[in-house]
């Protein structure tokens, strides 16, 4: 069964951060496959399914702002934390000593269409199936509820969402370019060497069809 559903999503703000940029954030201009996934998982996740994301078209057009931010130049590791604790030395991280003002050029006023299905995995017990897990997430996205709160590449850009009916139609932002090579997903096949996965992105009025995508590493 590959029943497709389709999830609204919008803010003021977004920053799908593209990776070759090393110091100042540049997003790219529109959300990524596994940005979406990520955001999908938000509401509902469960082991026994995973989401595979066919199209995210735009609602909006592509507007762009910049921005300053204060960052944190340094994170608590765990490999730090677990030889601290065997110290019994305290943990901690001084906003004073490790902040840093960063240069983000950011996404303002999105709006996303994303269309998706969902595969079963292993992990799934014998009385788990698509129409069930289906049933479910449509009921938690219909009234709003969520796991975590679904945010837009950065914390700090929370994301709306909807559920969009069978029977609705929204027609998308009729942009169409040809948007290069973008991050597509993470590969967690090697736990010690995660490989990031790429495909050649293109809007054709508005969608962008993930649909067979020929992934590159």
């Amino acid at each position: 069964m590959n029943h497709e559903l389709r999830i609204e999503f919008w803010g003021d703000y977004a920053c799908f951060t593209r990776p070759e940029m090393k110091i100042e954030r540049v997003s790219y201009e529109i959300m990524t496959p596994s940005a979406a996934r990520n955001m999908l998982q938000a509401i509902f996740w469960h082991p026994g399914f995973n989401y595979v994301i066919d199209e995210i078209d735009i609602m909006n057009p592509i507007r762009m702002t910049n921005i300053r931010r204060n960052e944190m130049g340094a994170k608590i590791t765990t490999s730090a934390s677990l030889a601290k604790a065997k110290n019994g030395e305290p943990m901690n991280l001084s906003p004073k000593e490790n902040i840093q003002q960063r240069a983000s050029l950011i996404l303002k006023d999105v709006r996303y269409l994303v269309h998706f299905h969902l595969t079963m995995t292993r992990d799934a017990h014998e009385n788990d199936n698509i129409i069930k897990f289906t049933e479910m997430l449509k009921r938690r996205a219909s009234k709003g509820q969520c796991f975590t709160q679904p945010y837009l590449g950065c914390r700090e850009f929370p994301a709306g969402f909807r559920l969009v009916g069978e029977e609705e139609n929204p027609d998308p932002y009729p942009k169409t370019k040809d948007l290069g090579f973008m991050l597509y997903d993470m590969d967690y096949t090697n736990k010690e060497k995660i490989t990031p996965q790429f495909f050649h992105a293109k809007l054709d009025r508005g969608r962008m069809d993930v649909r067979g995508a020929e992934v590159y590493k």
